[in-house]
């Protein structure tokens, strides 16, 4: 199962997510949010992760970006050395056509705000166009990070042909319970 530790700042908490298992570190590339961290920055603690893990994969790296335009992207995956993409706004199924055309090797998450069981039809036209999906929960005014949780029996039936990972207000004492009802590919902390 993959597990995706978001909001990393700092190269201890990158270094020691990474110890721990995580397989995926998540840096908040949105400048409106208070986890915000500069390319260089997120440069500067990849560098800091061991190179084995790196080289063989084991650990990739996430720039998270909100309706951010085509040209910061590219260049805040080149300078941050990030191995994926997350889009976590409005972003259109052509917008992740033409990254994935700019970007080729470079994992693309789409994340979707789950509020009811139609919601899921918003999905279908990005499964050809990215990797991988991420279901969080909707909050009218914010796009992640609001530690709500989905109600997890509107993903039941979910078996999208993308892997796909389950975010949104899941913690040590909801995990298990989430895990038991769902089979999400991994899951998404921050």
């Amino acid at each position: 199962m993959r597990v995706k530790i978001c909001g990393i700042m700092q190269a201890d908490q990158g270094k020691a997510i990474v110890q721990m298992g995580a397989s995926t570190l998540g840096f908040i590339c949105a400048p409106v949010s208070p986890r915000y961290i500069q390319p260089e920055h997120i440069a500067a603690i990849v560098d800091e992760l061991p190179l084995a893990s790196l080289a063989s994969k084991a650990i990739t790296c996430v720039g998270v970006f909100v309706n951010a335009d085509l040209t910061t992207i590219v260049e805040t995956v080149s300078i941050g050395k990030l191995t994926s993409v997350q889009l976590h706004g409005t972003e259109s199924p052509q917008f992740c056509q033409t990254l994935r055309q700019t970007l080729p090797h470079i994992e693309i998450i789409k994340a979707f705000r789950i509020q009811t069981p139609e919601n899921l039809a918003q999905i279908v036209p990005y499964e050809s166009c990215v990797d991988t999906l991420l279901l969080d929960a909707y909050h009218p005014h914010l796009m992640g990070g609001t530690g709500l949780t989905i109600d997890w029996s509107v993903l039941q039936r979910f078996r999208p042909c993308r892997p796909w990972l389950l975010a949104g207000g899941l913690t040590p004492t909801n995990i298990a319970t989430a895990l038991n009802q769902l089979t999400p590919n991994g899951i998404d902390l921050s």
